[in-house]
């Protein structure tokens, strides 16, 4: 890619007290996205299938955090997550769409979530012993 073209990244800062990526673009456009946004929409076959159909809802990763990106060639990043999640490789060109159109995916994946009555929070399990 040249450095011309808009989907290129020119930067990456995350935040780990904020849980925020944020991507300069060469364009000069700036996002954000969260951690968990990250995570929830990984590219990897774990969580998109290996076809229309075979998505597996993400639940529970409200406080998911990135331990580290790897840059992979001119092109992409990979993104490990502190779930053990770390197959996704998220390319500039996926990036951009995520960043520009993540009020509608986010929306999608609450009205998902709320079809599937699940949650974003972590499932909490409560263990009772008798004294």
């Amino acid at each position: 890619m040249s450095s011309g073209d808009p989907h290129q990244v020119k930067h990456l800062r995350y935040s780990r007290g904020k849980r925020l990526l944020e991507l300069d673009f060469a364009d000069d456009a700036t996002y954000q996205l969260s951690a968990e946004f990250l995570r929830v929409f990984s590219p990897s076959a774990e969580v998109r299938g290996h076809g229309p159909g075979q998505e597996v809802l993400q639940t529970g990763k409200s406080s998911v955090c990135i331990e580290r990106i790897e840059p992979v060639g001119h092109y992409a990043v990979q993104i490990a997550f502190d779930d053990g999640h770390d197959s996704g490789l998220y390319s500039w060109r996926y990036l951009r769409d995520l960043a520009e159109r993540q009020n509608h995916y986010w929306q999608q994946y609450l009205q998902q979530l709320s079809a599937a009555g699940k949650s974003r929070d972590p499932e909490v399990q409560v263990l009772h012993f008798d004294p």
